[in-house]
């Protein structure tokens, strides 16, 4: 099940989401022409769940690179469909929370929820030393607040049937919902984290955006709230 388009219009052109997209774009291609040197481009920019939380225990705080680090790894990922598929559900359900809270307030947003699910995964698995990259932890806030703000909101879906591939209109809340019961699932099969997905790093991002929302969206008069 491949989410698509949501069905609800905004109010303001959604700059902010756009602009992160093209920023995540443009940074994926640049380390593919990088070639084997993205490695040391990872271990450098990406953020390491040893380092998040014993260098910040030692030295009382984070030292600059490492808490760079967290922000720099959410621009970086591992491959096109990595890419690929955080950028579609930012796509998709950004724009109408980039609506909902303001532009500026938007960027604030989505980096906490980044901050927030990077360090779920790290103090899960704070032996690790491989670097999480990707937007998926930061999407994932956006898919919180989405499906608090917006659950009747409806999302053509691509679904294969066999050998046959059709396209729905599906809630937000059963899209979304569907997700987390997936995230969940590989979340608590995998406690450390292997298999190469930071699974608890999306659980936590999903619960931040939810949280982080109250104190993020923009008071409207009731007459202008009526596309929920």
């Amino acid at each position: 099940m491949i989410p698509l388009k949501a069905d609800l219009p905004t109010r303001t052109v959604p700059f902010v989401t756009f602009t992160l997209i093209v920023l995540n774009v443009l940074i994926y291609f640049f380390t593919v022409s990088i070639g084997p040197s993205v490695n040391a481009m990872f271990f450098t920019h990406g953020a390491i769940p040893y380092k998040m939380i014993h260098e910040f225990t030692l030295s009382g705080g984070l030292p600059a690179p490492v808490f760079q680090s967290i922000f720099t790894s959410m621009f970086l990922h591992a491959g096109f469909f990595h890419v690929g598929g955080n950028m579609l559900y930012l796509w998709i359900f950004g724009n109408n929370i980039e609506d909902e809270v303001g532009h500026i307030r938007f960027i604030f947003f989505y980096l906490l929820c980044g901050v927030v699910a990077a360090y779920s995964h790290a103090l899960v698995d704070a032996s690790s030393k491989v670097p999480m990259v990707g937007a998926s932890g930061a999407v994932s806030g956006v898919l919180g607040a989405y499906i608090l703000l917006f659950p009747r909101a409806k999302i053509l879906t691509l679904i294969p049937i066999g050998f046959f591939i059709t396209t729905v209109r599906i809630p937000a809340l059963f899209v979304i919902g569907l997700w987390v019961v997936g995230q969940l699932m590989y979340a608590f099969s995998s406690v450390t984290g292997q298999g190469g997905v930071a699974w608890f790093a999306h659980i936590g991002g999903f619960i931040a955006g939810m949280i982080l929302l109250r104190y993020f969206r923009r008071q409207r008069p009731r007459w202008q709230r009526d596309f929920k």
